[in-house]
C-alpha cells in the first residue's frame, strides 16, 4: 500500500452539549463542487476523465455536527487532494449522512436518493447511534452487510474503491467521561465491522484510537463537548488521504 502510494505521487503535479444531539436533525444530503485544481492525468492513461466524484455516507461523525461545513472530514478530504494537485478540473462531493442515524435510518435514506453508479471513492461511518439507542446488536450484524453492499454498488461494484472508517469512541468526550461501558460496546461494533471488511477484502481504517486523546487533548473535541473537532478530523484524513488517492485513481 505504501509503494503504491509513493508511485501514484510521482505522477501528480503539484478541514451536543449532551447526547440528546446525536439525534438532532441535520441536512441530509450535502453537494460541494471545489472547482479548483485537482489531481493531473495529463501522464496518467488509466483516467481518462477531468471530473471525479466522492460520496460519504454516515451520521453525525460524516456530516460534521459542531463543525463547519468545511471541517467534517470528507470535505476536508477534498481540499487536501486539491492541494496536491495543479490540474483545472472538479471533485464533486455528496454526503449522505445525518445526525442520529442508525444503520436502518441509512438504509431508508439512501432508498430515497438517486445515487449513481459512477462515484470514483466513496466512504462509510456508521454504527454508533446502533450502539447509543442499545438496540440489538443483531440488526448491524444484518445491516452493516446491506450498507456494504449498497456503498460498492455506486462506485460501479468496485469494492477496492470503498474505504470503511472506524467508528469514534466517544467515552473519551466531556459527555462520555472515560466510560469503559461505551468503549466496550463501540469496541464490539469496530471488531464486528473490520472482521466483516477483512473477509471481504474491504479497506477497514481505523481511526478510533486518534479520538480515544480526546480526554487528555481537547482540541480533538468540538465545543458540544461530544464530537471530533475539525483538528481530529484533519487526522482522520492524513490517515485516509493516501488510500483515496490509490482508489481514486484505480480503474
Amino acid at each position: 500500500m505504501k509503494n503504491s502510494f509513493y508511485f501514484i505521487l510521482l505522477f501528480l503535479i503539484f478541514s451536543c452539549g449532551n447526547m440528546s444531539e446525536f439525534e438532532e436533525e441535520f441536512d441530509s444530503e450535502v453537494i460541494i463542487t471545489f472547482k479548483d485544481s485537482i489531481i493531473d492525468t495529463s501522464n496518467l492513461d488509466s483516467i481518462n476523465r477531468n471530473n471525479f466524484k466522492i460520496l460519504a455516507l454516515g451520521d453525525s461523525y460524516t456530516i460534521g455536527q459542531s463543525v463547519c461545513e468545511k471541517c467534517r472530514f470528507p470535505a476536508q478530504l477534498v481540499d487536501s487532494l486539491l492541494k496536491k494537485t495543479t490540474n483545472k478540473s472538479t471533485f464533486d462531493l455528496k454526503i449522505v449522512a445525518k445526525t442520529g442515524w442508525t444503520t436502518s435510518n441509512l438504509i431508508k435514506a439512501i432508498d430515497s436518493e438517486n445515487l449513481t453508479s459512477d462515484y470514483n471513492f466513496v466512504t462509510l461511518l456508521i454504527g454508533v447511534n446502533n450502539q447509543y439507542q442499545n438496540r440489538p446488536f443483531s440488526f448491524y450484524e444484518q445491516e452493516f452487510p446491506l450498507l456494504v453492499n449498497s456503498a460498492i454498488s455506486f462506485v460501479n461494484g468496485n469494492s477496492k474503491k470503498l474505504v470503511v472508517l472506524s467508528i469514534p469512541d466517544y467515552a473519551f468526550t466531556p459527555f462520555g467521561n472515560g466510560n469503559t461501558s461505551i468503549s466496550d460496546g463501540v469496541k464490539k461494533y469496530n471488531d464486528f465491522a473490520k472482521s466483516y471488511c477483512n473477509q471481504k477484502n474491504i479497506t477497514f481504517l481505523n481511526i478510533t484510537d486518534i479520538t480515544q486523546q480526546g480526554l487528555i487533548n481537547s482540541l480533538l473535541v468540538a465545543n458540544d463537548g461530544l464530537h471530533p473537532s475539525k483538528e481530529a478530523y484533519s487526522k482522520f484524513v492524513e490517515r485516509l488521504l493516501p488510500l483515496a488517492i490509490e482508489k481514486i485513481m484505480l480503474k
